[in-house]
């Protein structure tokens, strides 16, 4: 079992467990190892420890986060917010398909794709010469069922595999997150014109901050367009660097995710620990 499998599995389980606060000891018996090797683990690969990581978990995020949002959604969503270094459209390029290449259905394009290891389990990473087309977490579904998805999209593109090229994807993600780096990514995606304006908002949403289907909805001028930003959502096809975790019900829900609502909230967690640490 590789670190980055213990970390996945460590999360998953106290997701799972939160409300009996499970202790250093049994989650490292959980994944094997003994307490001392499975927090330096965890703190070198998570970047932060698992304590703090069941802090962020426990916390009522949604309520405090939520709470007086509307205003600064309105604000980041529109305008940026102050400090750009750490807006996650600073970071994250978007360049949708235009018709031309839509038409061409891919031809004369080379997707490079692989399956690279995170904290949070495997991805499957797609990149164009322009920039990220695809990462799907890898769950129930096979990577040639991916690939078969991505041949749809791209019909007449050229498939080469090649995980050293899309290791990088994931490395600069993570290095951002931990260390508040900035180095740009570029995004290549294929969707409709309400589909790109939603995937621009979430860009929009700092990490560490939650907003509702509604709220995104309201920013898009479409007041009772939730369940199509919803849908618009769900559609996502590049997870993390569009940051679909970050949107929740107006209840304080966690809402649907693709990948499952425990990595949802360990995605959450984990971003909020990276934006401000909280003290132990």
């Amino acid at each position: 079992m590789s670190d980055y499998t213990r970390i996945e599995k460590a999360m998953t389980y106290m997701s799972g467990h939160v409300s009996s606060q499970p202790t250093l000891e049994d989650v490292a018996a959980h994944v094997h190892l003994s307490p001392f090797h499975f927090h330096r683990v965890f703190c070198k690969w998570a970047g932060t420890t698992p304590k703090r990581f069941l802090q962020a978990l426990t916390l009522e995020r949604s309520k405090r986060m939520l709470k007086g949002e509307s205003s600064l959604m309105d604000v980041s969503l529109s305008m940026g917010l102050s400090g750009g270094s750490r807006l996650y459209d600073h970071f994250v390029k978007l360049e949708a398909v235009t018709p031309g290449e839509y038409k061409n259905e891919g031809q004369g394009v080379t997707i490079q794709y692989g399956v690279n290891e995170t904290p949070f389990g495997k991805i499957f990473v797609a990149i164009t010469p322009r920039g990220v087309c695809r990462i799907e977490f890898l769950g129930s579904r096979a990577v040639d069922e991916i690939l078969t998805d991505l041949c749809k999209d791209w019909p007449k593109a050229a498939l080469v595999s090649n995980e050293n090229a899309t290791n990088y994807v994931a490395n600069v993600l993570f290095s951002r997150l931990k260390d508040g780096q900035s180095n740009p990514l570029s995004l290549h995606v294929m969707g409709t014109n309400f589909q790109v304006a939603v995937w621009r908002a979430l860009l929009r949403i700092p990490p560490g901050k939650l907003a509702s289907y509604s709220q995104i909805a309201n920013v898009l001028d479409c007041p009772g367009a939730s369940r199509a930003v919803g849908n618009a959502v769900g559609a996502n096809p590049v997870a993390m660097l569009i940051p679909c975790h970050r949107v929740i019900q107006k209840s304080g829900a966690l809402g649907r995710y693709r990948w499952g609502s425990a990595k949802k909230e360990m995605l959450q967690a984990w971003e909020l620990l990276c934006e401000k640490p909280i003290e132990v």
